[in-house]
């Protein structure tokens, strides 16, 4: 009796407890990697089958035929199927050198300047790994992308949060409404601050960041010794003939920032996994160092055709037809918005428009599942939303420290990265909301 027993518990007690023997780094805990997050909450599985899904980013429609049809050229081929370098493969890095120096007025260096990672994120990760010391301190803007901050702990930095103020005028307003407080963010930084995030075009408020904003922000850089890690992954989607400056061309900031870039989003491409880094050795050369330890390198085919995507984007006027058909949609959204009389941000830039959903009322009794329950007034109102609407968003307050919770859970955000059907059919759905409006 004692033998089977022995062979069926592996020689242990049965009565002991053994699923936690091993217990994990405290580091998952400090990036909130272990806390059931909105994307879990909010994902298809837990809404109703034919809820629209406007909250997660990413499209309902494939790249551009030329673009795929590189990537089976690619997967037809022998050596593009094989490692490349970790720098990334040649023709792609001469791709980006061409497509972007003259934006950034100056002949990059495509062996020492320019480096391709497996998406943008995990390019953002490689510069935490080789810059981040035990307690340094990085500011980020609020509400922020939510992987900066497990990025930022993993590699023993400490998040310092500086919020985007809205503004406080009924109606619509521009995301450019958003604002600094510069002397705010002055006292942000303290000798340990290493490092500060600047994303333009913003996710989620699609702030995009003004040439007195940036020049303000270099000036503390410059003063305090910063790294600046400038996020521009959507800057082929700025609307409305606003200017997207890239604070890497601003005196003195090309020695101390890295600018990050994202096939992804350009050309609808999410799950390519294809992003870059553009900066100066001192910072690029590191990083290589840290991406190669970590994935060694990127997918070899995707950057073949991602190399052909920027090769022929302008010849082919894609990012202007693309930055009219983004605006098309966005236009769809925002009129629906504007017949339901909410106030929303009408986004400079990015694929993102933040609904004020503080007028959205339910009963009392509502069943709401317990993974709503504690988090901001905006995840119940974005479960709401989805359950009796039909059309599913991000509650904002996901992207802020608790501290600053109050500031987003006033809005939840929508995704316009989807088809003109797709954003017609929600528009009509979310007219519904008018009857749960205070």
């Amino acid at each position: 009796m004692s033998t089977v027993a022995e062979k069926l518990t592996n020689g242990t007690s049965p009565q002991k407890d053994r699923s936690k023997l091993i217990p994990f780094s405290s580091r998952l805990k400090e990036g909130r990697a272990l806390a059931q997050d909105v994307w879990s909450i909010f994902n298809a599985a837990n809404l109703p089958s034919d809820c629209i899904n406007l909250g997660q980013g990413y499209m309902n429609f494939a790249p551009p035929e030329w673009v795929k049809h590189a990537a089976e050229e690619a997967l037809n081929s022998v050596a593009t199927n094989h490692y490349s370098h970790p720098k990334g493969r040649i023709r792609l890095r001469e791709a980006i050198k061409n497509h972007y120096g003259p934006e950034f007025g100056r002949e990059l260096d495509v062996e020492s300047e320019i480096l391709v990672t497996s998406g943008a994120n995990e390019g953002q990760y490689s510069v935490f790994v080789a810059f981040l010391e035990q307690g340094d301190e990085v500011i980020m803007f609020e509400p922020f992308f939510d992987q900066y901050l497990p990025s930022v702990t993993f590699n023993g930095g400490i998040p310092v949060y500086v919020p985007l103020h809205p503004p406080k005028h009924d109606g619509k307003h521009s995301s450019s409404e958003w604002t600094v407080d510069f002397d705010e963010l002055r006292r942000a930084v303290t000798p340990r601050t290493k490092m500060i995030i600047v994303n333009t075009p913003q996710n989620p408020v699609g702030k995009v960041f003004t040439r007195h904003e940036l020049e303000q922000i270099a000036a503390i850089a410059e003063e305090h010794n910063l790294l600046v890690m400038s996020d521009e992954v959507y800057d082929s989607l700025v609307f409305d003939d606003n200017e997207h400056v890239r604070i890497a061309t601003l005196p003195g900031m090309w020695d101390r920032t890295v600018t990050v870039g994202s096939a992804g989003k350009m050309f609808a491409a999410t799950g390519w996994r294809v992003g870059w880094l553009i900066g100066p050795a001192s910072i690029i050369q590191p990083t290589l160092a840290a991406t190669t330890r970590i994935v060694f390198c990127s997918n070899s085919p995707l950057q073949e055709a991602s190399a052909v995507g920027l090769e022929q984007a302008k010849a082919r006027g894609f990012l202007e037809q693309q930055r009219k058909e983004y605006t098309e949609r966005r236009n769809i959204l925002t009129a629906g918005f504007d017949k339901l009389g909410m106030k929303y941000t009408n986004p400079q830039g990015s694929y993102f428009v933040l609904l004020d959903i503080s007028s959205v009322k339910w009963p009392e009794d509502y069943p709401f599942p317990k993974s709503v329950e504690g988090r901001g007034r905006d995840f119940k109102a974005c479960w709401f939303i989805a359950m009796e609407v039909g059309v599913s968003s991000i509650p904002v307050s996901e992207f802020y420290c608790e501290e600053h919770t109050s500031i987003g859970e006033n809005y939840a955000r929508f995704a316009f990265c989807k088809d003109v059907d797709t954003l017609k059919q929600a528009v009509e759905r979310l007219q519904n909301l008018k009857k749960f409006l205070a």
